[in-house]
């Protein structure tokens, strides 16, 4: 294991010195931590704890602080093809790379599986960027999430009233994003007693039973991430994971790391769109097109990292099980649901954030103490005001974010989405994502869209106990396997949505 740390670490300082040599240091985008900031101008000590940036902040892009990155539907490419291509083809093998030194048995890996996998998740791409049949697909799908957030906006305004007009008493998170979650889970549970889930789960496991060669229920559990969070799609196949080998469970894992589930995709809808309706039905597009490209992904990740070598079962019978008596137990079950989930999101991003700015006040302190602040607004070219988690996970990643083809000026702001993704929840950074979007940091709208990609996924810490949790209470002698399983389903799933990312970067150009 320490070998392939090694080999990771010293292909990582080697892109460092790369993207260094490149023009990294010397980039000019001027941007503040945006998430959690303070007031401390680089070089001068402040004891204020948490600030908003200067109003009149620009970036090298021209753009005004606050009149935001705005997506363009199609977008117009001004790099060069070929070198994207190469570049992106380059960051796709290091990260099966990746996979393979973690592979726990590298000579049974079924490489035309792989091959395959990749090949689905290259032409779900192509689809849905460049063919318009395939595009309008996506965009119909996308606008009947719009809709439905429209609906779930009808109830809002009864119980808030005019706390939901932006224009007055600007975005307010709690009441313009949760209540769409508690609808999202109620309308869920409703299409899932109806059985309307289960048939289009069953036609999507099909399809990658026979083109991957899976097994049944792990063909199941995958498809059914696409549209269920990643306790509940295992509940499709509850009978099947006490008798599961090792790799089938492994792909339950990574499948649930590497999507979304409905409620909280029409929540990154809400606030990554905005009132935009273009705009929200943009992100409605490539959200949707993200949790479904992860599918072929994680079993990619998954078939390396642990490859399967037993013989499996490709029946798919999905579980008669039905959540509620009635159609109003249904309903009355997800609303329940998804009453805790929202509380649940609303308590975890209050802690969360308050501890990423107790920290970061530290860090500033320390950076001030050690005069490291003014260095780093130095190199950063005034990214970072001064040492935060945000500069720690910038410059983690950022090799990585050059490797798979992510903007020059923009690799650090795309980093720390990943390390936030990573350390905290993937709500994290979507709301750093959005807070970014806006504030217009991004030197090339492309980051964004490759972000929005990189981000899907449920792959975080918290969510390997998740896990344990709730697929350990369907299969108690699995509980074991979970455990041990717990950080090779994080780099699988993360790993997955990095090849989703990577690859829409390529054809965007």
């Amino acid at each position: 294991m320490t070998g392939k740390i090694s080999v990771i670490i010293t292909v990582f300082i080697l892109l460092l010195v790369t993207v260094t040599v490149s023009g990294f240091i010397s980039q000019k985008t001027e941007r503040q931590d945006t998430l959690l900031q303070t007031n401390e101008i680089p070089g001068i000590h402040s004891d204020s704890l948490i600030g908003i940036v200067n109003e009149n902040f620009t970036t090298n892009t021209g753009q005004i602080k606050g009149l935001g990155n705005v997506i363009p539907e199609h977008y117009d490419s001004k790099n060069n093809l070929f070198i994207t291509i190469l570049r992106g083809t380059f960051g796709l093998l290091m990260l099966v790379l990746i996979c393979y030194l973690f592979s726990t048995n590298r000579r049974n890996i079924n490489w035309k599986v792989v091959v395959i996998g990749l090949s689905i998740q290259l032409f779900l791409a192509i689809g849905i960027l460049k063919v318009p049949f395939i595009r309008s697909i996506f965009e119909f799908v996308g606008k009947i999430f719009i809709r439905i957030l429209d609906f779930s906006r009808t109830g809002s305004e009864f119980l808030f009233g005019e706390l939901l007009d932006v224009d007055t008493y600007g975005f307010i998170f709690a009441f313009q994003v949760l209540p769409t979650i508690i609808f999202f889970s109620a309308l869920t549970s409703l299409l899932f007693y109806m059985g309307i889930i289960q048939k289009v789960v069953h036609v999507l496991a099909w399809m990658m039973s026979q083109t991957l060669k899976l097994s049944g229920a792990e063909s199941l559990s995958v498809a059914a991430n696409i549209f269920l969070g990643q306790t509940e799609s295992p509940l499709m196949i509850k009978e099947y994971i006490p008798n599961m080998s090792k790799s089938e469970v492994l792909l339950v894992m990574i499948g649930g790391m590497a999507t979304l589930a409905g409620g909280v995709l029409a929540a990154y809808i809400s606030f990554l769109g905005g009132d935009d309706p273009q705009q929200r039905l943009l992100f409605a597009k490539h959200l949707l097109a993200a949790s479904i490209m992860a599918a072929p992904g994680a079993v990619v990740a998954s078939k390396i990292l642990y490859p399967q070598t037993e013989t499996v079962d490709t029946n798919i019978e999905i579980t008669k099980d039905k959540v509620g008596s009635n159609v109003l137990d249904a309903i009355s079950r997800g609303t329940t649901q998804g009453l805790a989930l929202a509380v649940n999101v609303a308590a975890m991003l209050l802690v969360f954030l308050a501890f990423i700015a107790m920290t970061n006040y530290v860090l500033m302190k320390i950076g001030g103490w050690m005069h490291l602040n003014i260095w780093i607004a130095g190199i950063s070219g005034g990214n970072y005001t001064g040492f935060s988690l945000q500069f720690i996970f910038g410059y983690t990643f950022a090799p990585l974010m050059w490797m798979i083809g992510v903007a020059t000026p923009d690799i650090s702001l795309v980093g720390s989405l990943l390390g936030e993704k990573i350390i905290l929840t993937e709500f994290i950074g979507y709301v750093s994502l959005s807070e970014l979007k806006a504030n217009g940091a991004f030197h090339d709208s492309k980051s964004i869209i490759m972000a929005t990609y990189m981000l899907c996924g449920f792959a975080n810490f918290a969510s390997i106990g998740i896990q344990i949790g709730g697929i350990g209470s369907l299969a108690p002698n699995k509980r074991v396997i979970l455990s041990q399983f717990g950080m090779r389903a994080l780099l699988g799933g993360t790993i997955a949505s990095l090849f989703s990312a990577t690859m829409v970067g390529m054809i965007l150009g």
